[in-house]
């Protein structure tokens, strides 16, 4: 029988990306208000630039996923938690998906050739951090009360 003051997710509602897309969305919107250019043309280096993003997106986040399968326990975060998972890329940081949407974000920042996402990547940040992370948090505190508290103790929350 299910203890019923456990909670049964994290109780975040809504795809954490988006809070990813609102900010390069919100960018480039006052992007096209006030342009803020990187540079003042196609740029190899800037192309370069997004290409290592990208690159270092996809493999935090493959290997996070990974790990999710390994353990068998779901990654959308408004259904229950099966196992805690702290293999692969979890052993350095307890959000490598969040930090490869930053890697992802930032790349696509970088292709967009505008500020803009740049300037606003820290409220996106803060956003994940108070509005998803610290529920997940607290759901994983109370699901796995002895292994999350010294999985915490150990591991950073993002670097």
């Amino acid at each position: 029988m299910a203890n019923a003051s456990l909670p049964q997710h994290a109780g975040v509602r809504f795809p954490p990306p988006l809070l990813y897309v609102a900010g390069i969305a919100a960018g480039l919107g006052l992007h096209r208000w006030r342009p803020l250019p990187m540079t003042a043309g196609t740029s190899s280096a800037r192309v370069a630039g997004a290409v290592i993003c990208l690159l270092a997106y996809a493999a935090i986040f493959f290997s996070a996923l990974a790990a999710f399968r390994r353990a068998r326990t779901t990654i959308v975060p408004n259904r229950p938690a099966a196992a805690l998972v702290t293999g692969g890329p979890y052993r350095f940081t307890r959000n490598p998906m969040y930090v490869s949407l930053v890697a992802l974000y930032l790349g696509v920042t970088l292709l967009t050739d505008s500020w803009w996402p740049l300037v606003l990547l820290p409220v996106v940040v803060l956003a994940v951090d108070r509005m998803v992370i610290a529920r997940e948090e607290r759901y994983l505190a109370a699901a796995f009360p002895t292994d999350y508290r010294a999985y915490r103790a150990r591991v950073r929350r993002w670097l």
